[in-house]
Parts: structure tokens; C-alpha cells; sequence
């Protein structure tokens, strides 16, 4: 595997193979004949616009848009326009992108398969995420707000992490109201063999760890001082360390005459010297030991960095698109740029059986790619080529008339003007000081 940084279009290449994109173009099914905009130049555009650093939609797309063509000088020319971009993209079927992620897990799986276990595991961790969309009149009618009144329209991302490197998998994108069980279930049939699932607090359940080893994976979930387990004897609560317990809830289990799930109950310390009591599906102490899961929980922050490299790094904080087709399209294509992001800069270390995966600065990497998406605009376009990509983004950075906001904005106090001064009439006392003062001059 390369260990150093290679150029846009080998990148590129080498995870968006030919394969790959017959893949799509098979779930596609387009009826018309030679479209203006195919599915190539709309996917690609995009995931150029996402690692471009513009000012406006425009400029992006402008950007965006002259690398294609500099990338492809034999193909079709795409569409100029943003709105006809937006128009076709939206036409676009989410099963189409669905067939062209599930192709390049395999080409990350057939590159990385033989590095990435840890032990007998695939480490991955799963968490939720929430992006924040524009507070436009189809949103806001769409997807409902999340936590307190009046805040913007949402998605919610769900998402599976490589650890401990922190190379995004898969994920799922829903409304912000989304349950996170429900698209973790969904995530499933994503999962490799012989993976263990990492998850916090949240991810208790006896339907979802039933569900969970009916995917045939396991998992390792933190527990709070909710759960509650049946064991076959008494054992104190203060020297348990490691032991199988009987998950039976009653309205979830027992009450729906289901057999009680035999889990392995875990308790190790942290950092800051506090229990911290894990709950799996794995009863062996051979295939996981105490040890072994202490340090894959502490693994489990690796797939906060990975979201703070999507909203920060790749400036993914809130989606641009102002209709429902468009966000969810914009959410999914984003996270697959980050995957390419990530996926581009990864390379071995060790020696021999020893040799592990490691993943790069994704800072470093996202700046490689705007170099190289400069450099191919500068070096591949004909003058031509050059005096109307240079116009599109003069008549972009213009600016024009603008969009007028005439809606009232939410949480924000009405402005009241300041009241009138006082006017007070002068006293006797008053008068004669100013009559001394003014003697006095």
C-alpha cells in the first residue's frame, strides 16, 4: 500500500474503479438516452465541491466543474449551470449511491483486508452525529427540529468506524428524529466478518443485541446504572470483575416469552481510575480478555476525531442545500468524499504478521488535493478553457441583486427603538445658578 501522498486522479482511481462505477450505472436504470448530465461527471463534481474551499455554491461548482473537464478532456462536456446540476442531482436515486459505496467497501476491503484485524476482530465503532441544514421552507416542513423550539431542520448521520484508525466504513443518513437503533440495524448487513461493534451508553437493548447476533457480529457496549442482570448465584457487586449474567428484561423478553440472551458482564478501569462496567456477546476470556476490552473501548473516541475531521477539517458542519433531495444527497456524498479522504492517504506499518494499518493527517490530505485540483486547472486547460472558467468565477464573485430574506427570524428579539429623551422644566433654584453662570461670563 502507498505510503505517500499520490496525485487527484491516481486517488481517485484507485478506489472509484472502472468496476465500480458499472456498479452504479447498473442500479441506475436511466430510461433517456445520453444525458446532459450522467451520473460520472454529477457524482464527481460533487465530491469536488465538497474538498474545494470557495466562498459561495457557485464558486464551487465553477471550480468543481473546470477540474472535470480538465480530468476529462476526451469525455462529454457536463452542464454549465448550478441549477441544471441541482435539478439532475436531485433525480438521482439514493439506490444508486447506496451501489456505488457498497462498491468501494469491497475495493477497501480487498486493499485492507489483510491489515485491519485486531486479533480474531474487526474493531468497529458505531455513534450518531447530527447536521444542521438551512432553515428553508421545505426543510422546516420536512424534517422536524431536534431538541429545543425553533432550532434549524436536521439529518442525522449514523456511521461505522474503523478502529483504531478512524477510516469511516459505512454509514446512514436520516432525519434528525431518526432512530439511531433503527440505522444501526440498517448498517448491518455492511459489516465484515468477524467484527466487533463498539458503542457507548446508548446502544442497550435487548432487540438490537439480538439483532446484532443475528448479523452474526459481537459486540461491546458501555453500560449505565439502568441495565439490570440475573446471575446464577449471588456475587458481590464491589469484587466482580468478569462473569456471564442472563440479560431478561421483562416487557422486552419475558413478557414476549423470549429466551434470555447469556452475556459476558465486564468491569475495568479508566484513566481516571472510575469503573467502567462493558457488557458483550463474546463469553470466551481467550478471544477477549478484560485487558483487551478495556483498550478497545478507550479506542472508541477515534470515531469522535473522525467527525470532527467531517464537520471541521472538511467544513461539513451544516449542508448548503435548500430542498430535501438535494440535503440527502449532499450528506451522503460528503461522507464518501471524507472516506476517499481518509482511504487516500492510508499505508502499513510493522513488518511481516506485525504490519498494521495506519491512516494520515487528513488536514494534509485535504491540502494535497486542493493543490492538485489547482494545479489540473492550471496546467490541463486550454486558453480557452481558462478565459470561461476565469469568467464564471468573475460573474460568481459578483455577487449580483442577491437573495432578500423576508422571513422572520427565529429566536431573535424584535428591535425597539430607544425612547425619547425627558424634557424637565427648570426650577426657580436652578434658574438663578444658570443666570450667576452666565453673570460670571
Amino acid at each position: 500500500m502507498s505510503s505517500h501522498h499520490t496525485s487527484l486522479l491516481a486517488s481517485l482511481k484507485r478506489f472509484l474503479t472502472p468496476q465500480v462505477w458499472k456498479q452504479a450505472h447498473k442500479a441506475e436504470k436511466r430510461k433517456k438516452s445520453a444525458p446532459r448530465w450522467g451520473l460520472h461527471p454529477l457524482l464527481m463534481i460533487l465530491l469536488i465541491m465538497t474538498w474545494t474551499n470557495g466562498d459561495s455554491e457557485g464558486e464551487r461548482f465553477a471550480t468543481a466543474g473546470a477540474c472535470y473537464v480538465a480530468m476529462h478532456q476526451h469525455s462529454k462536456r457536463p452542464g454549465e449551470t448550478l441549477q441544471g446540476f441541482q435539478m439532475a442531482l436531485a433525480r438521482v436515486p439514493l439506490s444508486v449511491l447506496h451501489a456505488l459505496f457498497a462498491g468501494v467497501r469491497q475495493v477497501l476491503l480487498r486493499l485492507c483486508q489483510r491489515y485491519w484485524k485486531t486479533g480474531p476482530f474487526v474493531v468497529m465503532a458505531c455513534d450518531a452525529s447530527r447536521l444542521e441544514c438551512p432553515r428553508s421552507d421545505e426543510l422546516e416542513k420536512e424534517l422536524e427540529t431536534c431538541g429545543k423550539d425553533k432550532t434549524a431542520p436536521m439529518l442525522q448521520i449514523m456511521a461505522l468506524v474503523l478502529l483504531p484508525t478512524g477510516l469511516l466504513w459505512s454509514w446512514c443518513v436520516g432525519a434528525g428524529v431518526a432512530s439511531e437503533h433503527d440505522q444501526l440495524r440498517q448498517l448491518l448487513p455492511t459489516l465484515p466478518s468477524s467484527t466487533l461493534l463498539v458503542g457507548d451508553c446508548f446502544y442497550q437493548g435487548y432487540q438490537l443485541y439480538s439483532d446484532i447476533i443475528q448479523a452474526k457480529a459481537s459486540f461491546l457496549v458501555r453500560l449505565s446504572g439502568k441495565a439490570s442482570f440475573y446471575v446464577d448465584r449471588e456475587r458481590s457487586q464491589k469484587r466482580f470483575k468478569d462473569g456471564n449474567v442472563y440479560y431478561w428484561p421483562e416487557k422486552t423478553a419475558q413478557d414476549l416469552n423470549k429466551p434470555p440472551l447469556e452475556l459476558r458482564l465486564i468491569r475495568v478501569r479508566d484513566r481516571k481510575k472510575k469503573d467502567v462496567w462493558l457488557l458483550t456477546n463474546e463469553l470466551s476470556s481467550q478471544r477477549l480478555s478484560r485487558q483487551q476490552a478495556g483498550e478497545y473501548y478507550r479506542w472508541r473516541w477515534h470515531i469522535e476525531e473522525t467527525f470532527r475531521t467531517y464537520k471541521r477539517t472538511q467544513s461539513s458542519i451544516k449542508l448548503r442545500s435548500r430542498t430535501e433531495a438535494l440535503a440527502y444527497r449532499e450528506a451522503e456524498v460528503s461522507l464518501l468524499a471524507l472516506q476517499l479522504l481518509l482511504a487516500g492517504e492510508m499505508r502499513t506499518h510493522g513488518q511481516g504478521t506485525e504490519k498494521v494499518l495506519l491512516v494520515g493527517s487528513a488536514r494534509k490530505s485535504l491540502l494535497h488535493l486542493r493543490g492538485d485540483i489547482t494545479t489540473m486547472i492550471g496546467s490541463k486547460l486550454g486558453p480557452r478553457q481558462q478565459r470561461r472558467y476565469q469568467a464564471a468565477l468573475a460573474t460568481v464573485r459578483s455577487g449580483g441583486p442577491g437573495r432578500k430574506v423576508r422571513r422572520k427570524w427565529p429566536r431573535r428579539k424584535d428591535h425597539k427603538p430607544p425612547k425619547p429623551p425627558k424634557l424637565r422644566v427648570m426650577p426657580e433654584r436652578l434658574k438663578r445658578k444658570l443666570r450667576q453662570h452666565l453673570g460670571s461670563k
